[in-house]
């Protein structure tokens, strides 16, 4: 698949955000190491802090259905600018995706690639809590 075919996926899911607070709808698109892709959109709430970017929806839906290795992200928002995945989206990514291609596209389809390591430097994984933390989970 294209980077440009997975933007396009992240493209379809813009009519399906519930946005009525920021009017920001996003779409994004999460490629599993397998080749399935997972689609997600933004979803607010009056009660802002609940509210869900495109970007984790398709993680939590990827992991829900047992799947824990990504290769790439598509983000689209309408927008001008190209659409970058927020710090939380970030750090929720690394968990699972410290090498993670992202590509940040804007309205037109033209996009920016940067690699996740990129965009959150120094990122806290599961690694920085040593191996003691991990085997217990």
């Amino acid at each position: 698949m294209t980077p440009e075919e997975l933007i396009e996926q992240a493209r379809a899911m813009l009519p399906r955000a519930y946005a009525p607070y920021s009017g920001f709808p996003v779409g994004a698109a999460l490629e599993c190491a397998d080749g399935t892709v997972y689609t997600g959109c933004n979803v607010e709430n009056a009660a802002y802090g609940s509210s869900l970017c495109a970007e984790r929806t398709a993680l939590v839906k990827a992991v829900s259905e047992g799947h824990r290795h990504f290769i790439r992200l598509a983000v689209i928002g309408n927008t001008e600018d190209f659409c970058t995945p927020c710090g939380a989206c970030r750090q929720m990514l690394y968990e699972f995706a410290p090498d993670l291609t992202v590509y940040m596209a804007n309205r037109r389809g033209e996009y920016r690639t940067a690699s996740l390591g990129e965009l959150l430097p120094q990122g806290f994984g599961p690694d920085a809590l040593g191996s003691e933390a991990r085997s217990s989970t």
